[in-house]
C-alpha cells in the first residue's frame, strides 16, 4: 500500500507540473493576436511581398504602442509564399493548422491569392488579400458565389483595366493597341480582357496580342512582330521582372512608342531592369502615389521612411491599410472569434485608408480610386486620379 500511495504522489505530482507548465504556456499566448503575414518574400514578385509585409508590421508597431488590440499585443506571424501559387497554398495551411492564427493578410499576385483563399474558406480563415486585383480572387470562377472568408482592399481589375483603355484613349489618343499579355498569370490575363473590352468599346482596334511566361528573358521575337504593326501604344499588363526587359528590349529595337501598364509595374527594380532612359514614355495605373499630398499619405510616408529608410511604394501602403483594416474589424468585433471577424470585415464602410476611404462591397471588394503614373527620367510622376 505504501509503494502504491507513493506512486500514486508521484503521478499526482508530475501532472502538477504538466498543467503548471501548460498554464504557463497558455498564460504567454493569451498577451498576443497572432495574424499571419503571408507575402511574396523571395521569388520573382518579392519587392512586392516585402513592402508588403513591411506597411503591416509598421502598421501592428503603431496599434501595439497605443496599447494594441482588446488589450492584448498583436504578433505578426511570417509566412513567404515564395511567388508560387503551390507555396501560397502551404503557407496558409501552415498559419491556420499550426500557427493558430485569427487571421490573415497580405498576397499580392492573383494567382497566388486565388490558392490561399481556397485554403482560407476550407479553414474558414479571414483573409484579407492586399494587392490582387483578379475577380477570381473574391469570387469562385466555377460556382460564381461570393467567397465567405475571403476580402481584399485593392480595386479589381475590371476597374482597372478600363482605366487604363480610357487612359489610352483619351490622353494617349491612341487607336491602334498592340498587346503583350503573360500567360502564366491569371492577372495579366484579367486585365488584358477587361482592357480590350474598354479598348475597342471606345473605337479603338487591336493589331496584335503575343503571350510571353514569367521567367522567359528574351522576348525579341514577339517585339518583331509588334514592330511591324506600327502600333499607337503597346499595353503590357505584366509583373515588374518582365517588363524592365521587355521595355528595354523594345527600345533596344527602335520601338519607340508608348507603353502602358499596371500596378505590376511598381517596383524599384522595374527601373533597375527596364533602365530609366528606355522607360520615358511608359505609363501605368495604381493604388496610389507617393505624391498624395493628404495628412495621413503624408504621415505614413514619414513614418515610414522612419521605420525603413526608403520611400514606401504602392504595396506598402496597401499592406499599411490591410493591417489597419484587419485590426479595425477585430475591434468592432471585439473578439478573435473568426467568424465574428468575417462578420466585421464584411461590415466595412468607408474605412479611413492611406489610400483612399474604403468600402468593402457585397463581393469583398474595396471600392476607391485608382491612379495614373508616369515613368520620367527613372522616377514616378503622378498624372492623375480616376474615381469609379
Amino acid at each position: 500500500m505504501r509503494k502504491s500511495g507513493l506512486k500514486q504522489i508521484a503521478v499526482f505530482l508530475v501532472m502538477l507540473l504538466v498543467c503548471a507548465v501548460l498554464a504557463g504556456c497558455g498564460g504567454s499566448e493569451s498577451k498576443n493576436i497572432k495574424i499571419g503575414l503571408l507575402n511574396e518574400m523571395t521569388g520573382g514578385n518579392a519587392t512586392f511581398g516585402t513592402s508588403a509585409a513591411n506597411g503591416a508590421k509598421l502598421a501592428f508597431k503603431e496599434a501595439n504602442a497605443k496599447g494594441g488590440v482588446l488589450g492584448k499585443q498583436i504578433e505578426a506571424v511570417i509566412a513567404d509564399n515564395k511567388s508560387e501559387p503551390s507555396e501560397s497554398a502551404n503557407a496558409m495551411t501552415k498559419l491556420a493548422t499550426q500557427d493558430k492564427v485569427v487571421a490573415v493578410t497580405g498576397v499580392f499576385s492573383s494567382s497566388n491569392a486565388i490558392a490561399a483563399s481556397s485554403v482560407a474558406e476550407s479553414s474558414k480563415m479571414p483573409f484579407l488579400a492586399v494587392g490582387a486585383t483578379n475577380p477570381k480572387v473574391t469570387v469562385d470562377e466555377k460556382t460564381g458565389k461570393v467567397k465567405m472568408y475571403t476580402f481584399r482592399v485593392c480595386f479589381i481589375d475590371p476597374f482597372q483595366g478600363t482605366v487604363g483603355a480610357n487612359f489610352v484613349l483619351n490622353n494617349l489618343k491612341a487607336k491602334k493597341a498592340a498587346i503583350l499579355v503573360d500567360n502564366s498569370s491569371d492577372y495579366s490575363k484579367g486585365l488584358v480582357a477587361f482592357f480590350k473590352d474598354g479598348f475597342t468599346k471606345g473605337g479603338g482596334t487591336v493589331v496584335a496580342e503575343e503571350a510571353y511566361l514569367q521567367k522567359d528573358q528574351d522576348f525579341k521575337s514577339i517585339l518583331t512582330k509588334v514592330k511591324s504593326l506600327n502600333a499607337d501604344v503597346i499595353y503590357v499588363p505584366g509583373y515588374y521582372e518582365e517588363v524592365g526587359k521587355i521595355v528595354r528590349q523594345a527600345r533596344e529595337m527602335g520601338i519607340t512608342a508608348p507603353m502602358v501598364g499596371a500596378d505590376g509595374w511598381d517596383s524599384p527594380k522595374l527601373v533597375e531592369l527596364g533602365t530609366a532612359a528606355a522607360l520615358n514614355n511608359t505609363y501605368f495605373t495604381n493604388h496610389y502615389s507617393v505624391d498624395d499630398q493628404s495628412a495621413a499619405s503624408k504621415t505614413f510616408v514619414d513614418a515610414y521612411k522612419k521605420e525603413y529608410g526608403q520611400t514606401p511604394d504602392a504595396l506598402a501602403v496597401l499592406g499599411y491599410d490591410a493591417a489597419n483594416l484587419l485590426i479595425d474589424a477585430i475591434k468592432r468585433a471585439n473578439s478573435t472569434d473568426k467568424a465574428k471577424i468575417q462578420a466585421a470585415l464584411a461590415a466595412t464602410k468607408d474605412f479611413p485608408a492611406v489610400t483612399g476611404a474604403t468600402t468593402l462591397n457585397e463581393t469583398h471588394d474595396a471600392l476607391k480610386s485608382a491612379v495614373i503614373i508616369e515613368m520620367k527620367d527613372g522616377k514616378q510622376l503622378y498624372k492623375a486620379t480616376v474615381k469609379p
